[in-house]
């Protein structure tokens, strides 16, 4: 508004109403801009959440290495967040979901490693984060096993 009243921008005419929504527009998007910033320093980045997880991505890279068709370990995963808790990813996402992997695995030449866990001392109790992810591995490792020992036999 200052720019307009400064340089004697007439608001009552065509041009001059046009020239302060185009002052009024770009100051918002500066604003904006401004706001995406301290934000993403903040560690928000917006947009919609990633239905999968590292735990997810992990599971389902191996069974991929194993040979597992792509819709088959769709089926087998189970999304834990958002309005689709409950259901299985989408094959579609889990396709984007392992390209991602693989590209990132490509970048520095290793595999996804998840999350460094809590170190657990005896006499504390785990937490129901620690509980739910115990759950999860062991459910893992079975399926993996059972896998394993089902392309053992002959």
């Amino acid at each position: 508004m200052r720019q307009a009243i400064a340089k004697g921008v007439d608001a009552s005419t065509r041009n001059g109403a046009f020239i302060l929504w185009k002052i009024e527009r770009n100051y918002i998007r500066k604003k904006t801009l401004e706001g995406q910033v301290v934000a993403a320093s903040k560690g928000n980045h917006g947009g919609r959440p990633k239905v999968m997880d590292d735990d997810m991505l992990t599971f389902a890279v191996a069974l991929k290495d194993k040979g597992v068709p792509v819709p088959e370990i769709a089926k087998k995963l189970t999304i834990k967040t958002s309005k689709n808790a409950g259901k299985s990813p989408s094959v579609a996402s889990l396709y984007r979901a392992l390209a991602e992997a693989e590209e990132t695995a490509a970048d520095d030449g290793l595999p996804p490693r998840p999350k460094p866990a809590r170190i657990h001392r005896p006499r504390e109790p785990l937490t129901a984060e620690e509980l739910e992810l115990r759950e999860r591995l062991t459910a893992q490792r079975a399926y993996l096993t059972a896998a394993e020992q089902e392309e053992a036999r002959p």
